[in-house]
């Protein structure tokens, strides 16, 4: 009776089910992961229902302008192209934003 039990005990056992616990292991760090760059690079406001813009590395010529209205997420980098046809604009005043939310146009 005794050695019936030690075999159907090992029958029990899958030698794929360490797959699966891997599989659950490495989801586990991709979702880790992803909340750390979130929170380390503060885009909190990717995942809120509020529409925003970001300007990355304004002035310099590998700025990116990263707008989201909705659900939908846009990208724009300038290209090369745009840059060398002419249509590239030039600098003819400043903006500020006041904390009350106005914003103030100051030409050049």
């Amino acid at each position: 009776m005794k050695k019936r039990r030690l075999l159907q005990a090992n029958d029990d056992q899958d030698p794929l089910s360490v797959l699966t616990n891997l599989f659950d292991v490495a989801m586990v760090f991709a979702v880790a992961l992803m909340v750390a760059l979130v929170t380390r690079y503060q885009m909190n406001e990717v995942f809120s229902k509020e529409d925003f813009t970001m300007v990355k590395n304004p002035g310099k010529e590998n700025m990116e302008i990263i707008t989201k209205k909705g659900e939908t997420i846009e990208k724009y980098k300038p290209s090369e192209d745009t840059q060398n046809s002419g249509t590239r604009g030039k600098r003819v005043g400043v903006a500020y934003q006041l904390e009350n939310g106005e914003i103030i146009y100051i030409p050049e």
